[in-house]
């Protein structure tokens, strides 16, 4: 999987297009990553015990990989990967350069 975590995306499709936030979590078996303020869902919540509240709470969901680029300065740009000294390195691959 080319995204990782910690990696700041924007989203390329879907309800929450062109919007970017910073990966907390990657699904690398489904394919699926989580981004902090894209893709959030609301909850609502059944009260636990017997005189507390029930509420609703905003969850974000994870998102498709296919659907999210990464963003080097201010632009989306594609990943490739390159092997340097033995270690393979992610690099844009339309100026060559690492990441």
């Amino acid at each position: 999987m080319k995204i990782k975590k910690g990696d700041k995306v924007v989203v390329l499709s879907g309800k929450d297009k062109g919007k970017t936030g910073n990966v907390e979590k990657v699904f690398p078996k489904t394919g699926m990553v989580l981004v902090e303020g894209v893709n959030v869902a609301t909850k609502h919540q059944k009260n636990r015990r017997v005189r507390s509240q029930g509420q609703v709470i905003k969850k974000s969901v994870p998102v498709n990989a296919s659907n999210l680029a990464l963003v080097e300065g201010d632009k989306a740009v594609k990943v490739g990967y390159k092997i340097e000294e033995g270690k393979k390195v992610r690099v844009n691959r339309k100026t060559g350069k690492a990441i």
